[in-house]
């Protein structure tokens, strides 16, 4: 009314929506209900949707930028899916990040038929995206670690990684056999296994041709360093955590497994030289960085960024799909 009044300049006005995204909440006053009730560490808290807390998960200023280029501006409400903000930082991360191995839940390996003190240095790809990344040495001995998760003393019938009597190979190093596995006299549990190695195979292709189903990464026991690894996930179990009836709560959707720490984790000795905000891949886990936070000399703290798949994707597929499950809103 004024500008028509006195006749000057009409400024034009856009109103756009506020962004939405799945399995989180994007108001201030529930980001400050999080924080004051202890439910996430800080406005920076690596599950906080906040530039401080996707700053300290490992997001990139360039991943940031392509997903707002891929969802626009809109005038109408509505929510976007959290996986669209997920490829976006593992696309960037894929074409930048170098790679190591590092295991998460160690499971001692014992090369029965290699050589004490004896260590063969091997040649690893830092990024297969970028040739100009070149290679890093990684140390090969005879006590080794591999994830936990990638033995089974009793497998199901499409298990291709490490069981007695199966052979698999491990990242950019040889074939091994299980031949035993060791387990605690009083706990029962598996802590060790006793397998035998071909040298022929070193670099990972064997002489004769035969092949191999699976291929493990791993560590040297001797050289890997001790780390403390947060695996970082949804801090809301429910894709629209806000909408709730009348008399319920938004918190009752938090996700109780958004955070487990884990303390003795194995890396591979070339991330000694990490320092705070670098981004890395761990082969077969996902992405991660080293904490800019709580990481001290000698001791760093890695945060996984976000994993190589959107393991979400399955699980919400699959309760919609379940009696009761979620619908899609009209």
């Amino acid at each position: 009314w004024y500008c028509e009044a006195l006749g000057i300049y009409h400024p034009q006005q856009i109103e756009f929506a506020r962004l939405n995204l799945s399995f989180t909440v994007m108001s201030k006053r529930k980001f400050l209900q999080l924080v004051n009730d202890g439910h996430v560490n800080g406005w920076d808290d690596p599950r906080m949707p906040t530039i401080s807390g996707l700053r300290r998960r490992g997001y990139t200023p360039e991943s940031l930028r392509t997903f707002c280029r891929k969802i626009g501006v809109t005038k109408y409400d509505g929510t976007t899916d959290l996986a669209v903000l997920e490829n976006s930082i593992r696309e960037d991360l894929n074409r930048t990040a170098p790679r190591y191995m590092g295991v998460l839940r160690p499971l001692k390996v014992v090369l029965e038929n290699w050589p004490e003190g004896e260590v063969d240095e091997l040649e690893a790809v830092n990024n297969p995206e970028d040739p100009s990344a070149g290679t890093r040495k990684v140390p090969f001995s005879r006590e080794l670690y591999i994830e936990q998760d990638d033995f089974m003393e009793d497998p199901p019938k499409k298990f291709f990684r490490l069981s007695p009597g199966k052979e698999v190979r491990l990242r950019y190093a040889y074939f091994i056999t299980c031949r035993e596995a060791i387990r605690d006299e009083a706990t029962g549990e598996i802590t060790e296994l006793r397998c035998t190695v071909d040298r022929e195979t070193r670099g990972g292709d064997a002489p004769d041709g035969r092949k191999v189903k699976a291929t493990l990464h791993w560590v040297s026991a001797s050289h890997a360093m001790e780390a403390e690894v947060r695996l970082y996930d949804n801090l809301f179990a429910d894709p629209d955590p806000a909408d709730v009836p009348e008399d319920g709560d938004f918190l009752d959707n938090l996700n109780p497994n958004s955070l487990e720490v884990l303390s003795d984790c194995r890396l591979e000795p070339a991330l000694k030289e990490a320092v705070p905000g670098d981004r890395m891949q761990f082969e077969r886990l996902g992405y991660f960085c080293v904490d800019a936070k709580d990481s001290q000399p000698g001791q760093p703290v890695f945060n996984r960024t976000v994993t190589l798949r959107d393991a979400w994707a399955k699980v919400q597929k699959q309760s919609q799909n379940q009696p009761g499950g979620q619908k899609k809103k009209k």
